[in-house]
């Protein structure tokens, strides 16, 4: 897999019935290697060591609703008060982040009502913080204990 724009981790890997899979510690098992699993494990990774975010405080694709369609989410992050405060859509790091992306994550935040989003392929990142109803731009995340 491709070295990312992330601080490196030690991931557990195994190869099962000629599969390639990855371990997710947040929900216990392993998943299929694919290039966007490789980008989500990696973020969540830096959640938890570089944003100080407890595993208990994750959620990793779960299925909501927007319009009677089903849609998943990559990862959302609960506050200390239980309300999900961080949104973050994971991209194959052969996807460019562009304004569609952009669009897709907003499009999910009016149902689920994040203050921050973070978008990234792993090699891009971008972070948005909502100021009065409206997504601006924000150079970092803040730690746990300030989301």
């Amino acid at each position: 897999m491709k070295k990312l724009n992330l601080k490196k981790f030690d991931l557990k890997i195994k190869i099962k019935d000629n599969k390639r899979l990855i371990f997710d510690c947040v929900r216990n098992s392993y998943f299929h290697l694919t290039k966007e699993e490789w980008v989500r494990q990696n973020v969540i990774q830096t959640l938890i060591n570089d944003f100080d975010i407890p595993k208990s405080k994750i959620s990793v694709e779960k299925g909501f609703k927007i319009n009677s369609l089903n849609k998943r989410f990559d990862i959302v992050v609960f506050n200390s008060e239980n309300k999900i405060n961080l949104l973050v859509e994971c991209k194959s790091y052969d996807v460019q982040i562009n304004q569609k992306t952009i669009d897709q994550i907003l499009i999910y935040n009016q149902q689920i009502k994040s203050e921050f989003l973070f978008v990234t392929n792993g090699l891009k990142h971008i972070f948005l913080k909502f100021d009065n109803n409206m997504p601006i731009i924000i150079d970092n995340l803040p730690d746990y204990y300030s989301l």
